[in-house]
């Protein structure tokens, strides 16, 4: 921290640890995002039996920050014929996939890491994306979700709302009754999630654009060379 020339931060709240912990200025420039071609769900119903909106989705690694013993327990006790599918592999040991699989009721199911064209039918074809986190950086996987148009639902970490701002449902952290409560109005509404689904994509595809990252990134380091 105190020898780097010039540090990128993620997030305008990393920015803020950085200035506050080390009294070091920072400079941000968040993750970015390509409109992608959305999929119909081919594989992903031949693997899983998933079809359009018939499923809410997580992506991530499987890891206690991420919040998904939240998510298992407020899915408990939803009235829904849709699945809970859960996207990921585990970035250390299978403890805490065994415990979450251990509480996991029928209509969940982890598929694993994921990506190329089932990834792509997956964020294609969810009724809901959810990213109930307790600590992020810029999680690219809403980013992602965003990009291909889903309605996303995010816990009020400043990581997350910072990204979303009004263009997603956002929970208290770590409030199980009330990620409930949320989920099923938007099981219930689907005009609602729809509402939220037309906004994503415009959104998410002009405020993060990849080519304003680079050309952002190449800037601090063309200003590093000129020193």
């Amino acid at each position: 921290v105190k020898r780097a020339d010039e540090i990128i931060v993620l997030s305008q709240s990393v920015k803020n640890y950085f200035k506050k912990t080390y009294n070091r200025e920072t400079i941000f420039i968040p993750n970015g995002v390509s409109k992608p071609e959305i999929r119909k769900a081919d594989i992903i119903k031949q693997l899983w039996g998933l079809e359009k909106d018939s499923y809410v989705l997580f992506v991530g690694r499987i890891v206690p920050e991420k919040g998904l013993i939240y998510l298992i327990e407020a899915w408990k006790d939803l009235n829904t014929d849709k699945k809970l599918v859960i996207v990921g592999g585990s970035s250390d040991s299978e403890e805490y996939i065994s415990k979450l699989k251990s509480i996991a009721v029928s209509n969940m199911l982890f598929t694993g890491f994921q990506q190329g064209r089932v990834l792509e039918e997956l964020y294609s074809n969810a009724y809901i994306y959810i990213l109930p986190s307790d600590l992020e950086g810029m999680a690219l996987s809403l980013l992602e979700a965003m990009s291909y148009g889903n309605c996303c639902v995010v816990s009020d970490i400043a990581e997350c709302t910072e990204v979303v701002k009004d263009k997603a449902v956002v929970f208290p952290k770590s409030n199980v009754n009330e990620l409930k409560r949320i989920l099923q109005e938007l099981i219930n509404n689907s005009s609602l999630v729809q509402k939220y689904k037309d906004e994503a994509i415009d959104y998410i595809i002009q405020r993060y654009n990849w080519d304003d990252v680079v050309e952002k990134t190449l800037q601090v380091y063309k200003i590093d060379v000129e020193k």
